[in-house]
């Protein structure tokens, strides 16, 4: 089982992050990646995906937005060539986004009718080859030295030869947020289980009846992280579901069709060990900076800068109290 292809959906427009999303794609917000380069956050998704051995990524954008993220990369690879002194790292870095643009594609969904229709809007891109769904909303920062989970992911779908979700234990009080799914360990991988049943954002009571999974912590469940290795019977199955009719408050949600391939195929779960970061989120650009810069090149620097804003914070209080 080889996975070339990766779509990333990015067609939302980011109504938590108003007024600023609503003129940039927030995808394209700038973080400081681990290597210590300012990004857009859909290059930082893109390039783990590439590292990944990915080889062609399809955006699934807004109408209207391919012409802007064209422009913006567009912008930025000219930049980094024309800025005075820009030398061989300024090179590299605009080599890089140009490898990006060569391998880029683009799909449009032309109204927001969910996650699942979005996924199914790649489908002419995907064709009939399995292939990596990634959030253009949501990074996951590996522990120090850890592996990308990309690359985890599409490591044990080559292996399996099936569908991969990758999942976080969670605390109950959290899984009304998630995608939360029961499973059964499979024998001699670590952190791996068959997928049985997915419930989207369940109720703690529900979890408790029917999402229970033998061997994790009393009062935590397995929820999906938003990246995937599925295979193309997904979206026939999203195709069903959009051709009876089958949205729920006017939405094609993902979640379904994922239990849905559980029930008809084998696909597994993979816990992975590292930091989920939600951009779309209050203060989540920030968290997920923190998350960057604390497993990168500049992590000790990043550590001075949050341990001196704490004690300016902990004696501007102290003055307070004595005044």
């Amino acid at each position: 089982m080889q996975v070339r292809k990766a779509l990333i959906t990015a067609a939302g427009r980011g109504a938590r992050l108003y007024p600023a999303a609503s003129t940039v794609q927030k995808a394209m917000l700038p973080l400081i990646d681990r290597d210590g380069v300012a990004k857009p956050v859909i290059q930082i998704i893109a390039e783990e995906a590439l590292a990944s051995g990915i080889e062609e990524i399809c955006i699934i954008c807004a109408p209207g937005d391919e012409a802007q993220y064209l422009a913006q990369f567009g912008l930025l690879r000219q930049n980094l060539l024309a800025a005075p002194h820009s030398g061989p790292w300024a090179e590299a870095q605009a080599d890089r986004i140009g490898d990006l643009l060569a391998r880029l594609h683009f799909a449009v969904q032309e109204e927001p009718l969910g996650y699942g229709h979005a996924v199914y809007c790649g489908r002419h891109f995907v064709g009939a080859e399995p292939f990596m769904l990634l959030l253009g909303d949501h990074l996951y920062v590996p522990r120090e030295n850890g592996k990308h989970g990309a690359e985890l992911a599409i490591g044990l779908a080559t292996q399996a030869k099936c569908a991969v979700s990758t999942v976080q234990s969670t605390r109950e009080h959290l899984i009304g947020n998630y995608g939360t799914l029961a499973g059964s360990h499979v024998p001699d991988l670590a952190g791996v289980y068959q997928i049985e049943r997915i419930i989207e954002k369940p109720s703690v009571s529900l979890a408790e009846l029917e999402l229970q999974t033998p061997g994790l912590r009393a009062g935590h469940y397995l929820c999906l992280l938003g990246m995937h290795v599925l295979t193309p019977e997904i979206l026939e199955i999203l195709e069903e579901s959009i051709e009876r009719g089958g949205a729920e408050e006017g939405e094609y949600q993902l979640t379904p069709a994922l239990h849905e391939l559980a029930q008809r195929q084998k696909c597994l779960a993979l816990e992975v060990d590292g930091r989920w970061c939600d951009i779309g989120q209050r203060y989540g650009l920030l968290r997920t900076q923190i998350a960057l810069g604390l497993t990168g090149n500049d992590q000790a620097e990043v550590l001075g800068a949050i341990a001196d804003l704490l004690a300016e914070a902990r004696l501007g209080r102290a003055m307070e109290r004595v005044s």
